[in-house]
């Protein structure tokens, strides 16, 4: 392929709306590009009950010892594609469907070269629980290496951040706003527990550094003329070590409000390479849910903090360079 048709499949996969749960479309065009070039294409329905035609692609030669793999569910809104220069804009450019065609053009190139060893699993729900990667978790394929893509500038990833999700839930007592001193506010309760939190010494690791944290869902209260009894708020913990330190860290909290643990990413140790640029990145991937496709290698074309945002854009010489980089990478697993 040339460098033209790399940035028209990513163009024609970005102006597919496959925000999550909405991935039919998108899969069914994969699969069909894939089968059209010869490659054995299993279609793995992926049963969820709020969303109907979701499907896992998975592509191979032969029996891979190498599988590439990224998710093709964006986060909404959906936006199309647009050229200006050097850059590819649009809803999924950066985080994945760039990505997904650079490695479709990898491994295109790869079986130009005559190697056959390579396949390619794309998923879907990536940024709604990663349905697509713990059901493909039960459909191993005997891989050796996963190499994910993910927005990482093309470096190696050296480990990726978990991620552990807490409930803060502040409990209070009614009362006519008139009087509030015959009540008691679980939203002041609430608020005192989140200063509170500003103050305590979080977990840290010598590469991936300290724990943060971002406060991403509140509620409280029943009527503007109560004082307020509930009130609880989310919070997301980006995780360098195991849950339960977070959890003994978040210990003084408690003598005011319940802690209630909602979803647990665990952190990620990952493969790299000699001669690859390296990285640790702060986000979560698929890969804590794709343990039986083999040692797992991050790369990807992109900046995580373009994804998810309103002008989400990729270089389009880093498209480039990315497909040269899963080659290389390709060939370095192929002889350990």
């Amino acid at each position: 392929m040339d460098s033209v048709e790399l940035v028209s499949l990513a163009r024609t996969l970005v102006d597919i709306d496959s925000t999550s749960g909405r991935e039919a479309a998108a899969c069914q065009l994969v699969s069909s590009w894939l089968t059209e070039r010869g490659y054995t294409v299993v279609e793995q329905p992926v049963h969820d009950d709020r969303f109907e035609g979701r499907l896992n692609i998975l592509a191979t030669l032969g029996p891979p010892t190498v599988v590439l793999s990224t998710h093709i569910d964006t986060v909404p809104p959906h936006f199309p594609s647009r050229v200006e220069g050097d850059v590819l804009f649009g809803r999924g450019s950066c985080d994945a469907k760039g990505i997904l065609a650079a490695q479709m053009t990898a491994l295109e190139r790869l079986r130009d070269e005559g190697e056959g060893r390579v396949g390619l699993l794309v998923v879907v729900g990536e940024e709604d629980g990663s349905a697509g990667a713990r059901h493909a978790n039960h459909h191993p394929v005997g891989s050796r290496y996963l190499v994910n893509g993910e927005p990482t500038n093309n470096r190696l990833g050296r480990a990726t951040r978990g991620v552990s999700r807490v409930r803060i839930k502040a409990s209070g007592r009614t009362a006519h706003s008139s009087h509030p001193e015959r009540g008691e506010s679980a939203i002041e309760k609430l608020i005192d527990a989140l200063q509170m939190l500003r103050t305590l010494e979080l977990p840290a690791h010598p590469t991936m550094g300290r724990t943060s944290y971002t406060v991403v869902l509140m509620s409280g209260g029943i009527a503007p003329n109560v004082v307020p009894p509930v009130a609880d708020a989310e919070i997301n913990f980006r995780t360098v070590g195991p849950a339960t330190d977070v959890r003994t860290a978040l210990e003084p909290l408690t003598q005011t409000v319940e802690l209630e643990d909602v979803g647990e990413v665990p952190p990620v140790e990952l493969k790299t390479l000699p001669g690859f640029e390296t990285d640790t990145f702060r986000f979560t991937t698929d890969i804590p849910f794709l343990s039986a496709w083999g040692e797992p290698l991050l790369v990807g074309p992109g900046d995580i903090l373009l994804a998810h945002t309103a002008d989400e854009h990729v270089l389009i010489p880093e498209l480039h360079e990315a497909v040269g980089r899963y080659v290389e990478i390709c060939r370095a697993l192929l002889t350990e």
